[in-house]
């Protein structure tokens, strides 16, 4: 019996192994197709970034810009720019701004931790709201409650994010004066780790319920629809047939399953939760990867840009992930059905 239990310990590590080696092997070939399709799509774009550089200067004559395509490499083969690009990217080094003469790594460092404090608070708001809503709505259907929750969310859905943005810093910042309208924090004003952060979320407010805005309705009505879905099955049926209190019902037998379809949907949808940052970012001044992509666009820094797209697809591919994972603790069946 001990050597079959050890059997069946050493083939669940051999699994886990491979299973971990092959999804390494996903990640960097995923990695290095989206390095390629965004080096094309960078360079397909119009603009000189030799040009916007040499004019910066004021100085955009022929030998300028001879000279800044040397010492960027602009005036190298293009496959020979791709194939450093690549090799950039495999060792980490992302070059170096044009604009800023600075690492890319640096600016991305100092940019990220911002990026992610608002798109983690924005997905994770609009996942647990639109969860408890929708359960609410489905719970209530037919009600009044269930149609006031029905048109908020669709009010939502259809309102622009910038929009909503400007409103809300109009009603809660200008008129009520609740919240900072813009910023990441309060400038010039010394304060301890608990006091910076308490500071921090105050303006996080206002930029983090306009990006979960869209997603909370869309999971709203997602849930909405599965609860009401699941609820007509019939071991939900037979439960209420046995006696179970309706709490331990909708607790432990609708939820459970009505949640998957909304975790995947989540999932799928964090790669447009930071795209939308950048309309954000840019509307609350809030100094997160969005504005320096937006600034990066105008600019024609194309290694910032490109740094910036490797380093939002590795932020996507680990929200799957993720999800992946919390679907599998959510359903045992996926775990169960993978390992057969």
């Amino acid at each position: 019996m001990t050597d079959i239990a050890s059997g069946r310990q050493g083939h669940r590590v051999v699994a886990v192994a491979l299973g971990i080696l092959g999804w390494t092997a996903k990640f960097v070939a995923v990695v290095l197709v989206i390095a390629t399709m965004s080096f094309l799509l960078v360079r397909a774009a119009p603009g000189d970034p030799a040009q916007v550089m040499a004019g910066q200067t004021g100085a955009a004559d022929e030998k300028m810009l001879a000279q800044i395509r040397e010492e960027y490499g602009l005036n190298r083969p293009f496959i020979v720019q791709l194939a450093t690009h690549l090799k950039r990217v495999v060792t980490l080094d992302l070059g170096q701004s044009y604009r800023q003469r600075q690492p890319v790594t640096t600016l991305i460092g100092e940019r990220l931790p911002a990026t992610l404090i608002l798109t983690g608070t924005a997905f994770l708001l609009a996942l647990a709201s639109g969860i408890l809503l929708g359960t609410l709505a489905a719970l209530r259907a037919g009600r009044w409650s269930d149609t006031l929750l029905t048109v908020v969310s669709l009010i939502l859905y259809a309102m622009p994010v910038f929009w909503l943005g400007l409103m809300m810093v109009l009603v809660f910042s200008v008129q009520l004066g609740w919240v900072p309208a813009f910023g990441y924090q309060t400038i010039g004003v010394e304060m301890g780790p608990l006091g910076r952060a308490l500071d921090i979320g105050h303006h996080l407010i206002l930029p983090a319920i306009s990006l979960a805005a869209v997603y909370l309705a869309i999971y709203t009505r997602l849930m909405r629809s599965s609860v009401m879905e699941v609820a007509q099955q019939d071991y939900i049926k037979t439960a209420r047939a046995k006696g179970l209190a309706q709490g331990r019902i909708i607790a432990r037998h609708i939820l459970r399953n009505a949640i998957l379809p909304v975790v995947t949907v989540a999932g799928m949808q964090a790669g447009a939760l930071v795209g939308g940052a950048v309309v954000v970012e840019t509307v609350f001044a809030w100094p997160g990867l969005g504005r320096l992509t937006y600034e990066a666009v105008l600019q024609r820094d194309y290694p910032v840009l490109l740094g910036l797209f490797l380093v939002m697809s590795v932020i996507v591919i680990l929200f799957n992930l993720a999800t992946d994972v919390l679907y599998r603790f959510i359903d045992p069946r996926v775990t169960t059905q993978a390992q057969g």
